[in-house]
């Protein structure tokens, strides 16, 4: 029941970082399709630099968001308890490595690095589990 929440509060985040991205599109300047910002004109326009990272923490967000979800639910099957836990905890660190990044000093990342503390520990218990069933 935990797990379950925990991947909806995820999928929520996941969301609310796109929603920046699109909600800063507008406030600096770049149109649609635009990914992302040409390095020599967001070195000119701070807003144009933040829109670049706000899209980056979204995309690296959902570079690893998959296998996260998948370690979350799988990990959650066995350990109700602790695969949340670490799933609230990966949501906290990607809010303060998106808050760090976007703040217009991009290495401010690394305030979120903590997070890894989640899914590291999911993926921790999906190796237990795996080792658990091969010697069962």
């Amino acid at each position: 029941m935990y797990t379950v929440a925990v991947s909806i509060v995820s999928t929520v985040l996941v969301t609310f970082l796109g929603s920046r991205v699109g909600t800063y599109r507008k406030e600096a300047g770049v149109p649609l399709p635009t990914m992302y910002v040409e390095e020599a004109e967001a070195k000119k326009d701070k807003k144009k630099m933040i829109f670049n990272c706000k899209q980056r923490v979204h995309q690296n967000t959902l570079e690893g968001f998959t296998s996260y979800m998948v370690t979350l639910m799988l990990a959650g099957a066995r350990y109700p308890v602790a695969a949340p836990v670490l799933g609230l905890i990966w949501c906290a660190g990607r809010l303060a490595y998106s808050f760090g990044y976007t703040s217009g000093d991009p290495a401010k990342r690394v305030y979120g690095a903590w997070g890894h503390i989640g899914d590291l520990g999911l993926l921790g218990l999906n190796i237990k589990m795996a080792f658990d069933l091969i010697n069962a």
